[in-house]
């Protein structure tokens, strides 16, 4: 009966969904009542970022003890700057509201388009922030397959780098 008051306590805070916020002040909010968040700064021109949006959106429903949620990075350039957020998408972690750890880009991701939502699970378990059944020390896939290429998880290329001069000064 424990575990079934926690997970309706969750569910209260709004775990379980998949949530768009607005602002700072609901990101500081949510940061201090739930103690596992996982953040995902987007822009909405960014493919990426929609990539990302599809395995959150899996990920969130699986992990109820983490509290899933998306910021628009253009509408709050004052936390993006604060938390020297630069690419997009950029997915933030924190645990009792400080942040523990970030995922920039698709580097840690095998580079590619086509990285399983179970590599970022793996990838969000390494900050401790959800429950991982699986192996911590290697990944669940060895690598991405790119079309017809293998591309290495731990290659780094260039990442698409967010300008901040242009789109956030309206």
């Amino acid at each position: 009966a424990k575990l079934q008051a926690q997970k309706q306590e969750y569910k209260n805070l709004g775990h379980g969904g998949y949530d768009t916020i607005t602002n700072e002040k609901e990101f500081f909010e949510i940061s201090k009542k739930s103690d596992r968040v996982v953040c995902l700064f987007y822009i909405d021109t960014s493919f990426r970022c929609k990539i990302v949006d599809k395995h959150l959106t899996q990920l969130c429903e699986k992990h109820f003890e983490t509290r899933f949620l998306r910021l628009n990075a253009e509408k709050s350039p004052f936390l993006t700057e604060r938390l020297k957020i630069k690419v997009m998408p950029t997915i933030l972690i924190t645990k009792d509201s400080v942040v523990c750890d970030r995922i920039v880009g698709f580097e840690q991701l095998g580079n590619s388009d086509n990285f399983p939502t179970s590599l970022l699970e793996w990838r969000i378990a390494q900050s401790k922030v959800i429950n991982y059944s699986g192996d911590l020390t290697r990944p669940p896939v060895e690598d991405v397959k790119e079309k017809k290429t293998m591309v290495q998880i731990q290659r780094n290329l260039r990442q698409e780098e967010f300008s901040s001069d242009s789109e956030l000064d309206d």
